[in-house]
């Protein structure tokens, strides 16, 4: 329904959905920080600081949760405004590679193979304009290199991107083939097909296609096998090519996406200079891309890691005594990876839970100014319930990605 609401509104849906996304995300920093400091506690609930810190969880979940649907909202909008812009891009190439063509045509003159150039350029963006017109839904172009967790597939966009440049070559030289009236030219385009001069573009074409299935197949099986936790986002953006799923610089992304642009930059080079053949990718520079899709292949083999649990402790505030864990008290739960990439939002933090033996415990939001206390990456605070019955019972965390971690036994005094 929202969808069809965005279809019939257009921009500004997408515009009042930014909008309001805006004003969420002001509205819960505030509350976060006010709350941080003391401001706007109920009297009911300040005499106890188990209750107080219960009702500001409560409270600050649902302003996340408020937050969360109006970025849900926008990223609904977001196919909308994209696709316009990915036709935006093909045909501003088209219309880059007609301009470049005719300044350096002044002088030297025009000649076949810039016509056949920009047919060839045409012969690409109009297929591409009808797959992006048929995925605008989806965000055009963008379409083919989202990944299931709603990002931008590095793996997807660089084999694409080969795909797209030797597509655009082979026409090329159909085309000049087609216009050659000369049995030697033809002979001459012909040969420009030999392995000995394309070997290395194919191979790091089918390297790079290779690589973005296996990816696919690496990152499922470690989800599945809860080695690898996966957030979906909200919505796709364009630095989740050179990025992780947190949004910070990766460097297996970022070299390989820098990698592929030199590289086809030297190749289009080449097919400028030598319109009658597949680029002659020097073997160097080939190597120089499948060193730099191993590096990124091998990231990702040595991405994520179970969450585990290394210990759990009572937690004591200056003044307690030492004494055992009983039902009531605070917690420390001590380990890593409780907050995977990608969930250090608001929302997913509160989804977080503990199971204290067969109870299941919300992990509480501990406001701090700019941030939260609690849950952090390496350690939880919960309080244990009066429902945990005494004896050994068993300490897990299940995380926002919905993976659970290692049980560890505790003692609980009656």
């Amino acid at each position: 329904m929202a969808v069809q609401e965005a279809r019939q509104c257009g921009v500004d849906c997408a515009q009042g959905a930014r909008d309001g996304h805006r004003r969420a995300v002001a509205e819960f920093l505030a509350k976060r920080d006010g709350l941080a400091a003391g401001e706007g506690l109920p009297a009911a609930v300040a005499h106890s600081a188990g209750a107080s810190r219960q009702w500001v969880s409560d409270e600050l979940t649902q302003s996340a949760r408020t937050v969360a649907e109006r970025g849900r909202e926008a990223g609904r909008t977001w196919p909308e405004r994209v696709w316009w812009g990915t036709l935006g891009a093909v045909w501003g190439g088209v219309v880059a590679l007609s301009l470049a063509e005719a300044s350096t045509a002044i002088g030297a003159g025009w000649t076949p193979a810039r016509t056949v150039g920009l047919l060839a350029a045409l012969a690409v963006a109009t297929p591409v304009t009808a797959v992006a017109h048929l995925h605008r839904a989806h965000g055009g172009l963008l379409a083919p290199l989202l990944g299931e967790d709603n990002r931008l597939s590095t793996s997807r966009a660089v084999a694409a991107a080969w795909a797209l440049f030797a597509v655009f070559a082979t026409l090329v030289l159909a085309l000049r083939l087609a216009a050659a009236s000369d049995p030697a030219e033809r002979e001459r385009v012909l040969g420009g097909l030999q392995l000995a001069h394309c070997g290395g573009l194919l191979t790091v074409l089918f390297i790079t296609s290779v690589i973005a299935v296996v990816v696919r197949r690496v990152v499922t099986v470690r989800i599945h096998g809860q080695r690898l936790q996966k957030v979906r986002a909200d919505r796709p953006r364009g630095a989740d090519l050179v990025t992780d799923d947190a949004g910070r610089g990766s460097f297996p992304d970022a070299q390989y996406v820098a990698a592929t642009l030199v590289a086809i930059v030297f190749a289009a080079v080449r097919l400028a200079r030598k319109p009658e053949q597949l680029p002659d990718l020097p073997w160097g520079l080939a190597v120089l891309v499948l060193v730099s899709a191993a590096t990124y292949l091998a990231g990702k083999y040595a991405e994520g890691a179970r969450p585990v649990v290394l210990s759990v402790v009572r937690a004591r505030e200056a003044g307690d005594l030492d004494a055992p864990i009983r039902t009531g008290d605070d917690i420390e739960i001590r380990g890593a990876g409780f907050v995977p990439p990608g969930a250090g939002t608001p929302d997913r933090l509160a989804r977080m839970v503990v199971r204290i033996g067969a109870v299941h415990v919300h992990v509480p939001l501990i406001p701090v100014p700019g941030g939260f206390a609690n849950p952090t990456d390496g350690v939880l605070t919960v309080p244990v319930p009066v429902d945990v019955e005494a004896g050994r019972v068993e300490v897990r965390v299940v995380t926002a990605a919905g993976v659970e971690t290692n049980a560890v036994l505790v003692e609980v005094a009656e």
